[in-house]
């Protein structure tokens, strides 16, 4: 996981990322397996210059592979204060 963070950083999409639904362009998710147990980590690249981790968690799957309402609603948060964070930032 930390190795394709590093790509992101460096402007480069990992081959373990893809989009996250219902989200638009620029959220994306890592996926990893590691024994037998799946973890995602879920940003953003919609700033200039700056990569956002929103969440980071171990998939526990309790209906398919979709990601759990807590987790989403969680996301969503966290992309609203980095929004407004980089806003903040920016204005500077």
């Amino acid at each position: 996981m930390g190795f394709s963070l590093d790509m992101v950083q460096c402007g480069k999409k990992p081959l373990n990322a893809k989009p996250l639904k219902g989200f638009g362009s620029g959220v994306l998710e890592l996926m990893d397996d590691h024994r037998g147990k799946t973890y995602r980590a879920v940003y953003t690249v919609r700033f200039e210059d700056v990569v956002y981790v929103l969440h980071a968690f171990q998939k526990k799957s309790k209906k398919g592979i979709a990601t759990p309402k807590q987790d989403i609603d969680l996301i969503k948060q966290r992309l609203k204060n980095a929004q407004e964070l980089y806003s903040a930032i920016v204005k500077k």
